[in-house]
């Protein structure tokens, strides 16, 4: 087998922008593992919020070039990489990889069903007030808006967005950025404005305050979920995870994610970086029944890849096989 790794730019429509910053290029590091002719591709975002560079993720992959160039299958990868973008790319390529050479896609690889179309949220980055309403305004027929939150004008960002968007579902996403008293005060507000979701309002790690805290808003849990290791407590603070491969170290450890989440009783939340289809296709095995689906990554880029997901609006269509799987 053959490995070849490139770090690749695909400029934002736009920017970015969450409680911790701003962006306008989506910097993603896509693996493609060669066999007999046949190509396996997977494609991961190196994440800052847990350490992790294009640089870092590149130098981590070089660590297990030799292995997966000797025939190394997604069962060993997960003991040789820890949970993270580098292990998401390999392990993704992997199974894209297998379904070509078994000739079989990969979600009955998976075990799965076969997935049908979704609908996924879009995206309203932070910023003032008037700002997002004009973005919420022009986004107003998409069923779900996503709002990122996370300074002390929440309460008049979340009132414009539902000015401008009455009959969207709303889903806000603090990214860590509230305090529990803020929570506290806040939750009652999104009741009013009919949210229906608040993802991560505090710190990982600092989330305990949570346990025993009857919310009147679903709570999902986001930087304070990766891999299996993180659900016991997660089941104890949180009603829902949101499920990143990237944050998974890839599909192999995300599916047994999704079916211990739904096994402990925790909706499901199937999220996603802002990168291109290709990210998004094996995503698109945990969004099939997640209760809210955030897969919109490549409507907030100026362009995707060709070929790409195809989107209808905010419905998703199942990835073809040139694409992923």
């Amino acid at each position: 087998m053959r490995l070849t790794v490139s770090d690749e730019r695909w400029p934002i429509a736009g920017a970015f922008t969450i409680a911790r910053g701003s962006k306008t290029e989506a910097r993603v590091v896509v693996v493609e593992i060669e066999d007999g002719g046949l190509v396996g591709r997977g494609e991961a975002t190196p994440y800052a919020r847990y350490g992790e560079t294009v640089e870092g993720v590149l130098a981590e992959i070089e660590l297990v070039r030799a292995a997966v160039e000797g025939g190394l299958d997604g069962a060993r990868l997960q003991g040789l990489l820890h949970a993270g973008a580098a292990r998401n790319a390999l392990d993704c390529a992997l199974w894209d990889l297998e379904a070509k050479r078994v000739g079989r896609p990969g979600w009955a690889l998976a075990g799965r069903a076969e997935p049908g179309p979704v609908e996924t949220c879009y995206t309203i980055s932070m910023g003032e007030p008037q700002a997002m309403a004009q973005a919420a305004a022009k986004a107003a027929h998409r069923p779900w808006l996503k709002l990122k939150i996370g300074g002390p004008d929440d309460l008049a960002r979340v009132e414009a967005v539902r000015g401008a968007a009455p009959n969207s579902k709303l889903v806000v996403d603090a990214n860590e950025g509230l305090s529990f008293d803020d929570l506290r005060r806040l939750a009652p507000e999104l009741v009013r404005l009919d949210v229906r979701l608040i993802e991560q309002p505090l710190k990982a790690g600092e989330d305990e305050a949570l346990e025993g805290y009857v919310s009147p808003v679903l709570l999902c849990a986001d930087e304070s979920l990766h891999t299996r290791a993180e659900l016991a407590a997660c089941a104890r603070r949180y009603g829902a995870v949101n499920i990143k491969l990237d944050k998974t170290g890839g599909l192999t450890e995300a599916l047994a994610v999704d079916d211990e989440a739904r096994a402990l009783g925790l909706k499901v939340m199937a999220g996603c970086m802002v990168a291109t289809s290709l990210a998004m296709a094996p995503a698109m095995l945990i969004a099939q029944g997640a209760a809210v689906v955030d897969l919109d990554g490549p409507l907030l880029l100026a362009r995707d890849r060709d070929p790409g997901l195809r989107f209808e609006g905010s419905i998703i269509h199942p990835p073809v096989a040139a694409l992923w799987g």
